[in-house]
């Protein structure tokens, strides 16, 4: 299935009733837009003790412990399935809990964010709210890391340049998911992403998650704002049980790979 969530794409592949193995030069492949579908992320889904389990895997073939929006995108076509309102997905985060809001928008708490060094995790002790690179950014993990930069206006910076740079920092060990940030408004943040293992992208999730954690420890909203990335807006509500992430998904369509595509892609 191809998904996305605010143009946060993804290929979703459905192993409960079947056995997929997944090698990091297959996810490569159907990761490259011109020769296999185009994805920011994989997901896979597996049977779990919960409504199911789900597996991340980013578009240069490494895994991901989190992805907010390839977990709401998956829960809407879980409920719809299911007949069901919400559910439970357990992944490498842990059980996340999801909702149907109405009006197309589904939300899911990404869990509790990570604010200690050794947990983003980084090479050594540094204070997470001023992490000592050039633009003292806060460190936040959602199961992922996260970079987040505030910044006067987040169009104006070159994202494909630094994006790439602070990624490979060797302050994070694992690399790091990079956000820059501007206020806009009371409780209204202006954002735009680069993933790890991916590059620019039009939304995240995660991203969206880990940037409010950010702000409230900053002391520039409250817990609850308005994001708006390249692709559309997210809202974000850090309450005692974790951070909830709510928007719109679209499950673009459903098909097959060819016998012949999967011979020349493994």
């Amino acid at each position: 299935m191809k998904m996305h969530g605010l143009g946060n794409d993804f290929v979703v592949l459905d192993a409960r009733d079947r056995d997929i193995s997944l090698s990091d030069v297959f996810v490569r492949n159907i990761a490259d837009r011109h020769r296999g579908v185009g994805f920011d992320q994989l997901a896979v889904i597996r049977n779990g003790v919960e409504d199911a389990h789900l597996e991340f895997y980013n578009a240069d073939g490494s895994m991901s412990s989190a992805c907010g929006n390839a977990t709401r995108c998956i829960a809407r076509y879980l409920m719809s399935q299911m007949g069901q309102v919400d559910l439970s997905l357990t992944t490498d985060r842990g059980t996340l809990a999801a909702k149907d809001m109405g009006g197309g928008l589904t939300s899911v708490n990404m869990g509790l964010p990570l604010l200690k060094w050794q947990d983003i995790p980084m090479s050594e002790a540094a204070d997470t709210l001023s992490v000592p690179i050039d633009g003292t950014p806060v460190a936040t993990s959602m199961g992922n890391p996260h970079c987040t930069f505030f910044v006067e206006d987040a169009d104006s910076v070159d994202l494909e340049h630094r994006g790439a740079l602070v990624e490979h920092h060797p302050l994070f060990p694992k690399r790091t998911n990079v956000q820059f940030a501007s206020l806009l408004g009371e409780n209204h943040l202006r954002l735009r992403v680069w993933e790890r293992g991916v590059g620019v992208t039009l939304a995240s999730g995660s991203s969206s998650c880990a940037t409010l954690v950010a702000a409230v420890r900053r002391r520039l909203t409250g817990k609850s704002a308005r994001i708006d990335l390249d692709g559309g807006t997210m809202h974000v509500e850090w309450r005692e049980e974790g951070v909830w992430l709510t928007g719109p998904t679209m499950h673009v369509f459903s098909g097959n790979f060819t016998q012949d595509y999967l011979e020349s892609a493994r």
